[in-house]
């Protein structure tokens, strides 16, 4: 494992709630695949800390990811550095939660064998201090940069979206050592110095 870390700036303005953080458990997301080991995922929620309302149709079906508060809310560079590589084609898929998401979760071994991109849907990958920070679940269309571009610190990359493995719209984050995804080893990170715990909905 790598001795590296890298601290980030939160890439993202609002309030925005904390799944899956490696302040609570290590591997963050049960698996060390991939090398997201110390990934973190932000659900964009509204002004209470509430993703989209919960009613009997999300219960039995799908739903837009339109209905969500954070679909196409701004996604920001994390820190200066270049951007390596995006992907900007995947669809947005509708959001399972409910008895929908049991028949998504069914299908989560066939995503990891499709690979990377199957996982992280649209992305961003942006080298920072000999390290590449990972920008995930993208909405499709909204990458305003390309490899090889140099950005500052919060400058807009892209547009949350629902692309990839992702049951309703969110950002998943993770350093590695290598833009070579099946290689490279995870990376810890912090955000602003330190590291928000599950539940916690951080407000930027």
């Amino acid at each position: 494992m790598t001795e590296r870390s890298v601290d980030l700036a939160y890439p993202f303005i609002g309030r925005w709630l904390v799944q899956n953080s490696p302040a609570d458990r290590v591997p963050s997301h049960g698996t060390t695949l991939f090398a997201t080991s110390y990934a973190i995922d932000f659900v964009p929620v509204d002004a209470a800390g509430r993703t989209a309302r919960f009613t009997t149709a999300s219960l039995l079906r799908p739903e837009p990811p339109e209905h969500f508060p954070g679909f196409g809310r701004p996604i920001l560079a994390p820190a200066g550095g270049r951007v390596i590589a995006v992907h900007d084609d995947e669809p947005d898929h509708r959001a399972h939660r409910g008895f929908p998401s049991v028949g998504y979760a069914l299908a989560q071994r066939r995503r990891i064998a499709e690979g990377w991109v199957a996982l992280a849907g649209n992305h961003v990958l942006l080298e920072t201090g000999g390290v590449v920070v990972a920008l995930c679940h993208l909405q499709r269309g909204s990458i305003d940069v390309r490899a090889g571009d140099i950005v500052r610190a919060g400058v807009p990359l892209a547009r949350c979206g629902n692309s990839g493995n992702s049951t309703e719209p969110h950002l998943h984050v993770q350093a590695i050592s290598t833009a070579d995804v099946a290689r490279a080893e995870a990376v810890p990170i912090t955000l602003q110095g330190g590291l928000p715990r599950n539940g916690t909905v951080v407000d930027v």
